[in-house]
């Protein structure tokens, strides 16, 4: 048996019956690509601080880098997520009105 191929018309049925409920309640079903950064927290809001706290630092292990991470991480303030998953109702609403184009900064 060809799991991929099982896994592939699995994957087909969920998304016709996710679309039939969202026809038969009446919701918008609006077109975006597949991933934009500009509408994922972890590419507009969490790599470009990671990127900053990382630069300039060499690590002997990947130990030593899983490490750093986990402190960096353990001592973000709650109010930093916050932050960036507030921003994701401005962002939608940009990507809404330039119909699913990229959003500018």
């Amino acid at each position: 048996m060809d799991v991929s191929k099982s896994w592939s018309r699995a994957l087909s049925l969920r998304a016709n019956l996710t679309q039939q409920w969202l026809q038969r309640y009446g919701w918008e079903i609006l077109p975006h690509p597949a991933h934009s950064p500009d509408l994922a927290p972890s590419d507009f809001h969490l790599f470009g601080p990671l990127k900053r706290h990382l630069g300039g630092m060499a690590f002997e292990t990947e130990d030593d880098l899983i490490t750093e991470l986990r402190n960096w991480f353990d001592n973000l303030d709650v109010d930093f997520f916050r932050v960036g998953n507030n921003s994701l109702l401005s962002r939608w609403q940009k990507c809404i009105d330039l119909h699913g184009d990229y959003v500018e900064k």
